[in-house]
């Protein structure tokens, strides 16, 4: 009898977060430093539903009513404004890159080397540029995600077939007509890859931004997860790098993984 798909990875879930739990509980570690789970869910709670101050293992924790959700609207809303302006700069860049050698030997090879510095530092040029406000944070998050589109981009439409573009130009295509039709599909896979390695690189700056900047207009997952360090509030801490995965894994099965199914449909490849 086959299992269903969920069923062994959600034991493993289950067997994992006991045995924390009973790791936790049996005293192996300080449960200030690595709460249990049931503290994190504890904090879930509160920072939910209620406004209250509640014990956490050995420490105090005073939390807002509804915290978590407003943090949490505020830092999608960046992050999917800022990946939007991203992708919207990325994705032209890189197929004029690819298909102009001057632009790929300039732009090009400077998005190479823009992709390889790490997103926080482009907090200090933001701040200096913009101050503290949105904008700050938006920059911060375009400029993660912008190169890693641009490069990816690139890639996927050098790697189109030259068979491609040259039996479809015998048949008559070309300028717009070519790469519509013969070249962005051809290399839409990679493009779509590109897409998902922009979405992950703008959390990352998006998280480095928020940490670093205090924003006046809202306080987002970042910096509930900067105010629990500060505090010593682990279940904070990892509470919202749970919520960040959970973000994560729902942008994953509600949009990218919907359009990875098509494109493997009408290409043949569903397995």
């Amino acid at each position: 009898m086959k299992l269903p798909r969920f069923v062994i990875p959600t034991f493993i879930a289950l067997a994992a977060l006991g045995g924390w739990e009973w790791f936790v509980r049996v005293g192996h570690v300080n449960d200030v430093l690595v709460p249990a789970p049931s503290h994190i869910l504890q904090w879930f709670w509160w920072a939910l539903f209620d406004k209250a101050s509640f014990e956490s293992g050995h420490y105090l924790v005073a939390l807002q009513k509804g915290e978590l959700l407003p943090a949490t609207w505020v830092t999608m809303r960046r992050l999917i404004i800022g990946f939007a302006i991203g992708a919207a700069i990325g994705v032209p860049l890189g197929a004029l890159c690819a298909r102009v050698r001057w632009v790929r030997d300039t732009i090009g090879v400077l998005a190479l080397g823009l992709q390889t510095l790490p997103s926080v530092c482009w907090v200090p040029l933001a701040l200096l540029w913009f101050g503290i406000r949105e904008e700050a944070v938006l920059f911060v998050v375009v400029m993660g995600t912008v190169w890693a589109v641009v490069i990816a981009v690139q890639e996927s439409v050098l790697n189109v077939p030259p068979l491609y573009l040259r039996a479809a130009q015998t048949m008559g295509s070309n300028g717009w007509h070519l790469w519509s039709r013969v070249i962005f599909p051809a290399a839409l896979p990679g493009v779509l890859s590109g897409m998902k390695q922009g979405w992950a690189f703008a959390w990352r700056s998006l998280m480095a931004a928020e940490i670093f900047v205090v924003i006046v207009t809202g306080f987002g997952l970042g910096s509930l997860l900067n105010a629990g360090r500060e505090l010593l509030r682990m279940d904070q801490v990892m509470g919202v790098m749970a919520v960040v995965m959970l973000v994560g894994l729902l942008a994953d099965l509600v949009f990218f993984a919907p359009l990875e199914r098509w494109l493997r449909r009408s290409r043949g490849l569903e397995r």
